[in-house]
């Protein structure tokens, strides 16, 4: 029986120099192959001295490489990528010491990937923290987890600024939410002249969603008055169009699921007040529906003020009637009850419309019964309305609100101011 050729027996690793005991097939100090680099040798002939050991690269930890005759897992042969420092002498470019490097060649340069939109879209916002204690992160219902404070709605306070017409917005000190709504913007007739609007709607608060309904009707009012008066429309007429089309989008909301029906059988419909102003160079026009209020401020404060609106409530109706006069009827508790709404459960739709020329400068204050509450006479909104309203129209809004919470905010307050005439495109406040 034939013997198996036996291998020369090595002391030191050929790679690190490290003592070897006899049969050992890895260094145990870097995994150096021992037996890659121990040919076999007959029985006549001594063994050849090892070969210089490569030096490591790049300062690099010796890596154990696979024995030459372990299956790679693929039937494909691997290229073979061996550096410029280990590469030997022979005709193979093999590296001394018969060191097998089965692996692909690498790039000098690794591609970053693009980042998977998917990925990114499923990224967790960033936590909320309370605006009370500063602490404590804020959960889905909108309350602190540490301290239990309700945070403050995106509603609650609204600003906004639109050339020279601004609005303001706020929930006001009892109320647990903002049920109004409000849209400005600025346009330009068919002639080129210029025009701004302000739309102040409020949800009525014994209906259902009063606050969606609200913010439906300043919308769909607005999107009417943007599209309409630049087709040469006119403003009067756009304004009953623009209540129209807030009230058909109220009605809307009145498509309730089954199960909140069987849930609520008894709410209300979804229902707003609305009132609005369109301003131009040298015409004022002015709609409602409920008792939201427009108020005519001259610049020159030594000529009158005017209330340019009438409420559709049961104070009015009183006054109206001779019934009552005014300070009687607004004091009755029942002077709020409003006798015209937008809504599927209101009686019929009755938009109101008026038209004026005025003959000097001023401000347009479109607001809801959460400010003149406070300031319920015309000369009583003017002396709160500030003097430089013309040119600070936010700023002005802005102080009409504070006057309003000043006063105790029982409601929501919410103010537009409009200089007249209206600028030309491209003025806003100062």
């Amino acid at each position: 029986m034939s013997q198996m050729p036996q291998q020369a027996a090595l002391s030191h690793c050929p790679s690190c120099a490290e003592p070897l005991l006899t049969g050992d097939r890895f260094c145990e100090k870097c995994g150096y192959d021992l037996s890659a680099t121990a040919a076999p040798q007959a029985p006549a002939a001594p063994a050849p001295a090892p070969a210089p050991a490569p030096a490591p690269v790049n300062g690099a930890a010796p890596v154990a490489w696979p024995h030459a005759s372990e299956p790679t897992g693929t039937d494909t042969p691997l290229a073979v990528h061996v550096p410029a420092e280990l590469k030997g002498t022979g005709s193979d470019g093999s590296a001394p010491g018969g060191v097998r490097f089965d692996r692909a060649p690498e790039p000098d340069e690794y591609p970053l990937q693009a980042p998977d939109p998917r990925v990114a879209a499923e990224q967790p916002a960033p936590a909320k923290v309370c605006v009370a204690c500063r602490a404590g992160r804020v959960d889905q219902d909108g309350y602190c987890e540490n301290c239990g404070h309700a945070q403050p709605r995106e509603r609650d306070h609204m600003e906004q600024e639109c050339g020279p017409v601004a609005a303001v917005s706020d929930r006001g000190l009892r109320h647990h939410r903002n049920e109004d709504a409000f849209a400005v913007g600025c346009t330009a007739l068919a002639d080129g002249s210029p025009a701004t609007l302000a739309i102040v709607c409020d949800g009525v608060s014994s209906a259902t969603r009063p606050d969606d309904a609200s913010l439906a009707a300043s919308r769909a009012a607005s999107d009417a008055l943007l599209a309409a008066l630049p087709q040469g429309t006119h403003p009067q007429q756009a304004m009953h169009e623009a209540i129209v089309a807030a009230s058909r989008a109220v009605n809307a909301l009145a498509g309730e699921p089954a199960t909140a029906l069987e849930q609520a059988p008894h709410q209300n419909a979804p229902a707003c007040t609305i009132v609005g102003a369109i301003v131009t160079a040298g015409l004022l026009v002015v709609g409602w529906v409920g008792d939201s209020r427009v108020y005519w401020v001259p610049v020159d404060r030594s000529a009158p003020p005017a209330r340019l609106t009438e409420d559709d409530s049961w104070a009015a109706q009183m006054v109206a009637a001779g019934l009552m006069n005014e300070a009687e009827a607004y004091a009755d508790e029942r002077a709020h009850a409003i006798t015209g709404w937008l809504g599927a459960d209101a009686y019929e739709l009755e938009p109101h419309t008026a038209s004026f020329k005025p003959d000097r400068p001023g401000v347009v204050v479109v607001c809801t019964d959460g400010l003149w509450n406070y300031a319920e006479a015309a000369e009583e909104m003017a002396d709160v309305v500030p003097l430089d309203a013309a040119v600070r129209p936010l700023h002005s809004a802005q102080v009409l609100v504070g006057h309003a919470l000043d006063g105790g905010g029982h409601d929501n307050v919410t103010v537009a101011v409009l200089p007249f005439p209206a600028p030309p495109m491209g003025a806003g406040s100062a």
